[in-house]
């Protein structure tokens, strides 16, 4: 939920999805029927090596409101003196009625949007009384919720914006400080579709180190069930045991997205993450986001579906160890790169694959994008050949060049390749490429060129051959 003032959020990593997704909303059927909430489950008990150091269960009656030890209603359509329509564009007003806030009696919290017969908006936002969430020196801060986001979808669902986020402490009573303070999007969902959408928002904007208002930002599909037909866990984890910072974000236990500290300047992360942060639990109704995707509620838009929230739960953990490096600066050129683990990189997001192995690829690559790894190894016989697994569904006449680059990206490409429209954005093909011969250890640099501005590739992996 980006805190702008006027940018909408989230442009540039929606340019392909757009072209896939306007359509379909325009033509999807009516909403499904408004079904009962399923009965919450326990909050579970941390596991071996982390101490719960907050949880709120959301037992209680019906209709009652939420535990205001825990939490602080948001009402109205700003903060005091802070950016109009939550500073996202977002049409709806907040309040603190039972209509829009309250306990279901099974166990869960439910945020219901709701119109009047004049056709405005209102809904629910929660936010924690406490700003004080990050990990300890050296351990790992665990942040997560069971969540159903608004059981609707197609024509019934447009607008819809339900999240699950955090905002950095310093945001409170300033409100204009964004997003160099930070924020990070556990879940966020839009117009009812099978997607989540993970997003660390820091540095300036527009533009800057993490290319705001989109952010570094990753999707994927709902695993199983889809995001609104049942329940899924959202999870971040932000690591300070690594020797590598990073934040990472998973649904069901599946990590989908990462972002590690060396991919922006130090002081852009020390300054998103020098500090706490606070949790937001809302539904929005417009706004950027939706906007992207065809636009915000008309007519046609069902009122009255709930966002669920089972349960929210921080857990904390001190720095045993454990957690994995990152792998940047030991690669060997003759074994598969994944292209999402990238030391830095410009205009790139992360999105699930379904090609063979699953995991995850870099997406929405475009002119002038591009990516870097650290330390690859090529040894002393030379490599002459490239191959990268790729795919397209650019519009026709939209293709570009996939290259090659050593130690800087503005040197001369080693070598490089032409990619065109595959089949669709994940109809994978594997290209090769001659390359200049190379030995030795180089930092690579893939970088996209292309005489289009239209997004052109995804890459799942990379290598190099003798």
């Amino acid at each position: 939920m980006s805190q702008t003032s006027g940018n909408p959020p989230r442009r540039r990593p929606l340019r392909r999805a757009l072209v896939a997704v306007v359509g379909t909303l325009g033509l999807a059927a009516a909403a499904t029927a408004v079904t009962g909430p399923s009965a919450g489950a326990a909050v579970p008990p941390p596991p071996s090596g982390w101490t719960q150091v907050f949880a709120d269960d959301f037992d209680g009656a019906a209709g009652s409101g939420v535990n205001t030890a825990n939490w602080q209603y948001d009402t109205g359509t700003s903060y005091p003196g802070g950016p109009a329509n939550w500073g996202t564009g977002e049409i709806e007003t907040m309040t603190s009625s039972p209509d829009n806030v309250s306990l279901d009696g099974s166990g869960n919290l439910r945020i219901t949007p709701r119109r009047d017969g004049a056709g405005n908006w209102t809904s629910g936002r929660i936010e924690t009384k406490r700003a004080d969430f990050e990990p300890p020196a050296g351990g790992t801060l665990r942040v997560e919720a069971r969540i159903q986001v608004p059981n609707v979808t197609g024509a019934a669902a447009k607008g819809y914006w339900p999240a699950f986020w955090m905002l950095g402490a310093p945001y409170r009573g300033n409100y204009w400080n964004w997003p160099g303070v930070g924020e990070i999007d556990i879940m966020e969902n839009t117009q009812g579709l099978n997607t989540v959408w993970s997003t660390l928002h820091c540095g300036t904007s527009p533009g800057g180190p993490c290319n705001e208002t989109s952010g570094i930002g990753g999707n994927t599909p709902c695993p199983g069930a889809t995001c609104q037909a049942g329940f899924h866990t959202y999870r971040v984890e932000w690591d300070r045991s690594t020797s590598v910072e990073e934040i990472r974000f998973s649904v069901d236990g599946n990590n989908f997205h990462t972002v590690r500290e060396n991919q922006v300047d130090a002081t852009t992360w020390a300054n998103a993450t020098n500090h706490g942060y606070f949790i937001i639990l809302n539904v929005a109704m417009g706004g950027g986001f939706p906007d992207a995707f065809g636009g915000g509620p008309d007519g046609g838009t069902q009122p009255g579906h709930s966002m669920l929230v089972d349960y929210v739960q921080v857990l904390s953990a001190d720095g045993s160890g454990t957690t994995p490096p990152p792998t940047g600066g030991d690669r060997d050129a003759y074994s598969a790169i994944e292209a999402e683990s990238y030391d830095a990189q410009s205009g790139t997001m992360t999105e699930g694959s379904s090609d063979s192995g699953g995991g995850s690829n870099l997406g929405a690559l475009a002119n002038g994008d591009w990516v870097q790894y650290k330390g690859v190894k090529f040894g002393s016989s030379a490599a002459t050949q490239f191959k990268a697994r790729v795919a397209s569904g650019a519009a026709a006449g939209v293709s570009g060049l996939v290259e090659v680059r050593l130690d800087s990206r503005s040197s001369t490409p080693v070598g490089s390749f032409a990619v065109g429209n595959t089949g669709g954005w994940q109809s994978w093909r594997t290209i090769p490429a001659n390359i200049t011969p190379v030995t030795g250890t180089h930092d690579v640099y893939l970088t996209f060129t292309s005489g289009q501005p239209a997004d052109f590739v995804n890459v799942n992996w990379f290598g190099f051959g003798h």
